[in-house]
């Protein structure tokens, strides 16, 4: 098979490291990838934002399969464009897409399927989202509607912290992307991130993963794309996964089908674990990054007939590898000044030492 994989960070290198295991493979190319990934496949210079390049390559290479990494491709329609060009792709359409491109649309499509999530309210104008946070009550979850690079929410302990957030957002923070901004009751619990694949009518559970978003020890610091997580987590106890696959996955795959957008691809969907059983945090239409890394360590066998039969629709006869029942860990080596102002340019050392079969380096940002 020849694959195409879209995408350049952590998560695309653990699907690299992967997906160049599976005896089916006869090429991988991946676009853009990253230094780490060179002895893994072929790395071709085109963006994970650019669909229609993208999809050319694909063309180009004749891809059996093409998987899709970073949310952005998604956004743009890659899925939509193969599709059109008779690829198979793993990762959804960009209507379906935006359960996690749209916080509006998200909250939206769980309130119409009662699907447990926090109270909310979308506003676009600055003035009655003041007005909104008479409302809710301290603390103050404030988001940015569109994709925000893992940033775009925060948690407001005042209400004037919370005016000032939303005064960033509404304000251009965030481009577009914070054009609307969604204010949220706030949940108590422990998160933790279970995930779905899924052919647009069936799905399998892949399993569950926890990460850390906080930039410093002692959760303190700004929030990040993640500074590392581990698989298994002991939040997703059989009662919690029960209850989280009949309330949340199976009503997200048959709400998507039957309102005409098929979701093909992993769901990511972020839990409150709470008093009153899991509440959806947020979804996403892609891997977690740092998640991916330990559940790609986990996982025996060969990936790549789970990945092929979401892309094709045919999921039912497909069987799920089996997971290893080590914990696994990943920790996050950031630039210094990360998120916020990280310090490019600093020499790694180090990465290319073997450290034995149970350690694996996957690069992000080189």
């Amino acid at each position: 098979m020849n694959i195409l994989l879209v995408g350049s960070g952590g998560r695309e290198h653990a699907l690299a490291w992967k997906i160049a295991q599976s005896p089916l493979l006869k090429r991988l190319v991946i676009a853009p990838g990253n230094p780490g990934m060179e002895k893994l496949g072929e790395l071709r210079p085109v963006k994970a934002t650019d669909a229609e390049q993208l999809a050319a390559l694909a063309r180009e290479i004749r891809a059996d399969l093409v998987v899709v990494g970073p949310e952005t491709a998604l956004e743009q329609g890659l899925a939509d464009r193969l599709a059109a060009a008779g690829i198979p792709c793993f990762g959804p359409t960009a209507k379906a897409a935006q359960l996690e491109t749209s916080k509006a649309f998200s909250k939206a499509f769980m309130e119409r399927h009662e699907i447990p999530t926090a109270g909310f309210g979308v506003y676009e104008r600055l003035h009655e989202a003041r007005q909104a946070l008479t409302v809710f009550k301290p603390p103050y979850v404030i988001k940015a509607d569109g994709l925000a690079a893992g940033k775009g929410v925060a948690i407001s302990p005042t209400k004037r912290e919370a005016e000032r957030e939303i005064e960033w957002m509404l304000g251009g923070r965030f481009g577009q992307a914070g054009a609307r901004v969604v204010i949220e009751e706030f949940m108590d619990g422990e998160e933790g991130s279970l995930f779905a694949l899924s052919d647009g009518r069936n799905y399998v559970l892949l399993g569950g993963a926890q990460d850390h978003k906080r930039a410093y020890d002692g959760d303190l610091g700004p929030n990040t794309g993640g500074m590392g997580s581990y698989s298994p987590a002991p939040v997703f106890t059989p009662e919690l996964v029960e209850a989280a696959e009949r309330l949340v996955v199976k009503p997200v795959i048959d709400g998507m089908a039957a309102e005409g957008m098929p979701y093909r691809g992993v769901l990511y969907a972020g839990l409150m674990s709470t008093s009153d059983g899991p509440r959806v945090v947020e979804f996403n239409a892609r891997f977690g990054d740092p998640e991916c890394q330990v559940l790609m360590m986990r996982l025996g066998g060969d990936i790549v007939p789970m990945l092929l039969a979401c892309a094709r629709g045919d999921l039912s006869r497909a069987t799920l590898p089996e997971f290893l029942s080590e914990t696994v860990i990943c920790v996050v080596m950031a630039a210094q000044g990360y998120p916020d102002s990280p310090v490019e340019g600093s020499i790694i050392r180090g990465a290319e030492q073997d450290f034995g079969p149970h350690v694996q380096v996957f690069h992000a940002g080189t």
